[in-house]
């Protein structure tokens, strides 16, 4: 007996299955003949994907710059997990930690490697922030929690101190088991060639598609040298739209040229969610289907691509034994213009909107599902 048996789930690229959930976990796809307490017919009613994961959020509500609530980012938008990018350090992951439990959305961060957090912009001008130990400690308290580590290089963050912070980044790295690092990069110093140097396999280069004079493009329009050796020794490349680092004439040249982002993030929070011109996953993900992604890439881009970037085994995949998280939504034919973080516009003829979300097989309806009175629940 299943709990739940969602039948005809139209996948992203058209497959129909039936997908059978128990215990909060995916239990049987494809034709499914057995018994279940309670079903769901999807057909119809748009598309189905794994739950989709926000690899780039800020929702520790205590934050004094960066704050949001998790389930506003999370699970109200069909967004089943999210990823803090680095609001916290060493000294408030445990408060931050405990806040969450509470959360219908997952949880995790990436601890910011100054123990102070995003207290204030330039958290990494102080070189004493950047303690090894306590951020060591952290890590071992919370290792299903905290699923990587975030260095802010940009030069508001680091101040006079240069490339310094990612040095220290790196050994932190090396000393909790090679744990995912997650750079942004913004305005130099330090120079984007010289990040880029220290950045090894599995590291994640955030804000890829900033408009920012330190861009991964050069003048010329072409993918900087130090950017396509960094991807060649897998460095991987995620959005974080944010309110200031995302670009469309990047974004085209780069797509045009077959760099394509690993994952798509939002950098969310509150201002930009309200205000624009983020929005929500969804919104961001709306970008890269009318810049020319396919709509099973940018799916992959949210769901498998983010778990495999952050080690999220039972994440972000439609197979049998992972955790039954999943996000239903439709791909609206409907005029719309998009704002990036340039304030340069482009007219879309669709819209990726979420219905709804399963949260270890718990079903949520999203706001646009209620007011379309999609499902009957």
């Amino acid at each position: 007996m299943f709990d739940l048996i969602l039948r005809r789930a139209r996948l992203a690229n058209e497959r129909v299955i039936d997908i059978a959930i128990s215990d909060g976990k995916i239990a049987e796809l494809g034709e499914v003949t057995g018994p279940a307490r309670e079903e769901i017919n999807l057909e119809g009613k748009g598309y189905v994907s794994a739950g989709w994961i926000d690899s780039h959020v800020h929702c520790y509500p205590k934050s004094p710059i960066y704050h949001d609530e998790p389930d506003s980012v999370g699970i109200a938008t069909g967004v089943t997990s999210v990823v803090d990018a680095g609001s916290t350090g060493a000294d408030d992951i445990d408060d931050f930690y405990a806040l969450t439990r509470k959360a219908a959305t997952e949880v995790y961060a990436l601890l910011n490697i100054s123990r102070v957090g995003l207290i204030a912009q330039n958290e990494l001008s102080d070189m004493s922030h950047i303690d090894a130990d306590a951020a060591g400690a952290a890590i071992k308290r919370y290792p299903d929690f905290i699923v990587g580590i975030k260095a802010r290089m940009s030069s508001s963050v680091v101040g006079a101190n240069g490339i310094k912070p990612l040095e220290r980044a790196k050994a932190i790295q090396k000393e909790n088991g090679g744990l995912p690092l997650m750079v942004h990069i913004g305005n130099n110093p330090p120079d984007l060639d010289e990040i880029t140097e220290l950045l090894t396999s599995g590291d994640i280069i955030t804000h890829c598609y900033n408009g920012k004079p330190n861009r991964i493009l050069t003048p010329a329009g072409q993918l900087r040298a130090s950017v396509n050796r960094a991807l060649a020794r897998g460095v991987r490349m995620d959005i974080g739209h944010g309110t200031a680092s995302f670009s469309f004439a990047v974004a085209r040249q780069a797509i045009a040229m077959g760099i394509l982002p690993h994952t798509i993030s939002s950098d969310i929070y509150c201002k930009n969610r309200i205000n624009g011109p983020v929005y929500s996953l969804a919104a961001v993900m709306s970008k890269f289907l009318a810049i020319g992604m396919t709509l099973a890439q940018v799916i992959d881009c949210v769901t498998l691509h983010a778990a495999e970037g952050l080690r999220l085994a039972h994440k972000g995949r439609l197979s049998v034994g992972a955790d039954a998280d999943l996000t239903v939504f439709t791909v609206r034919r409907q005029p719309v213009v998009l704002t990036d973080s340039e304030n340069d516009t482009l007219q879309a003829e669709e819209q990726i909107l979420p219905l709804a979300a399963l949260r270890a097989g718990k079903w949520f309806t999203t706001e646009q599902g209620k007011a379309e009175n999609v499902f009957n629940i």
